[in-house]
């Protein structure tokens, strides 16, 4: 009986320090597609299925690509997120990699092409983030106001936020 007792102990001590959690979710389990004519961000998993969308708004009312920095464009391309803070203004920021390897190129085929000037810059500090606090209402009348970044509801940025890990792809297109 003790023999049971000391057994037993053992296997509630094992159990509760033990996680039975499924694995974390990784950037390879997820990947969201932003569609700047539709304005909406739609989360997908890695089978390809369609799991969630959230309205979303952009810096300019043209909704062209990001061609200079201060223009209001956000950038279209394949991103990666590549960090995740608590944001003082705009509730959580999920910044992309912006920008990149394809970002830079396209920067200097423009500028080569003449369609920028040889003195200007590429920009940076994109990412998905929320709004102004108690201005969500600027996402339901898809007002354009960031500088180039993509603005949903503090709702769905908090939602995103925490299911979302660094390192998931991103695709900005018009």
């Amino acid at each position: 009986m003790k023999r049971f007792a000391s057994l037993s102990m053992l296997l509630c001590a094992v159990a509760a320090l033990t996680s039975f959690r499924s694995k974390e979710a990784g950037p390879a389990d997820f990947y969201i597609v932003i569609e700047k004519h539709t304005y909406e961000m739609q989360v997908y998993d890695a089978d390809n299925t369609w799991l969630i969308s959230y309205p979303v708004v952009f810096g300019n009312k043209d909704l062209g690509d990001k061609m200079v920095q201060g223009d209001r464009k956000t950038p279209e391309g394949t991103f990666h997120i590549s960090s995740k803070r608590i944001h003082p203004k705009w509730s959580r920021f999920l910044a992309l990699d912006y920008p990149n390897a394809e970002s830079y190129a396209k920067f200097n085929e423009r500028k080569a092409e003449g369609l920028i000037p040889s003195n200007a810059k590429i920009g940076g500090e994109i990412g998905i983030h929320g709004t102004w606090p108690n201005e969500d209402f600027a996402v339901d009348q898809y007002q354009n106001w960031t500088e180039g970044c993509i603005s949903t509801k503090n709702e769905y940025i908090r939602d995103i936020f925490s299911k979302i890990p660094v390192g998931t792809k991103v695709v900005i297109r018009r």
